[in-house]
Parts: structure tokens; C-alpha cells; sequence
């Protein structure tokens, strides 16, 4: 038996066929086609692409909904900056399941964060790009999930 693979891939790099499989599965959810055929009308490619890619092509806010997600940080080693990165976490309905930081080095220590996020209330490209603006974050990003 063959496991499939993931990948967490940019949207930017895609193919357009991809982003168009995926505006289609959009839109059937959503009630704004009632079929296939209708679907990939609308964003203009072949019901069989349509087909070929369907079940392979899902947005990362969909597959995270009831997920736990590990989170990477890179702190500098300032007062409040953990502090300001959890209270990121808390504004967003992320329930924080385990923080595992090193001991800094060279100014900067390692961060882990595992959170539950299906009670969240914003994205999670929100909650990522609102911890990396924060100061001293030096990087911040997910680790798995």
C-alpha cells in the first residue's frame, strides 16, 4: 500500500490549474455552482482537470480546523517577547497545549508551541503574520501539523 505525501506549498508557486481546482471545490461548497461541470466553467478549465486534481487539493485552513499545529519561533532573548507571542495565541481562541523553549544563545533562543486550533477566530495565516510583526521575533513559522 502507497501512503501519500504532503507538502505546504505557497500559493504563488502553483500551477494555475491547481488554484483554479481549488476556486472550483470553493465554490461547490459554498452553493455558488451546483456542479462539477458549472464549477470548473467558471474558472475556466476542463471538468477533467477538474476531476484529475479535486481530492488533492484542499486549502491549509481547511485541514487545519481541529488540528494541533507546532509552531517554530526564533526570540531574541528580551524581556516580554514570549509573552507577547502568547498573548497572540490567546487573542486568536488558540489553546495552548505545550511550550518547549532552549536555553538563548547568541541572543536568541528556540521556541516550540503546540496549539489546538479549531476555536480559533481569526486565520491561521492571521495569528503567523501578527507573531513574526512583533519585536523580537526573529522568525516565526509552522513546524507541523
Amino acid at each position: 500500500m502507497q501512503t501519500s505525501k504532503y507538502f505546504l506549498v505557497a500559493a504563488e508557486v502553483l500551477p494555475e490549474v491547481i488554484l483554479k481546482v481549488a476556486e472550483a471545490n470553493r465554490m461547490l461548497r459554498a452553493g455558488e455552482a451546483r456542479t462539477a461541470q458549472e464549477a470548473a466553467k467558471a474558472v475556466g478549465i476542463s471538468r477533467s482537470a477538474f476531476y484529475k486534481y479535486r481530492d488533492a487539493v484542499q486549502p491549509f485552513t481547511d485541514m487545519r480546523t481541529g488540528h494541533i499545529i507546532t509552531f517554530y519561533a526564533l526570540l531574541k532573548n528580551n524581556p516580554g517577547v514570549l509573552s507577547n507571542v502568547l498573548s497572540i495565541f490567546a487573542g486568536s481562541g488558540a489553546n495552548i497545549l505545550t511550550i518547549n523553549q532552549s536555553i538563548p544563545t547568541n541572543g536568541c533562543a528556540a521556541v516550540t508551541i503546540s496549539a489546538e486550533t479549531s476555536a480559533m477566530s481569526q486565520t491561521l495565516e492571521q495569528l503567523i503574520a501578527d507573531a513574526a510583526r512583533l519585536t523580537g521575533v526573529v522568525r516565526f513559522e509552522i513546524l507541523a501539523g
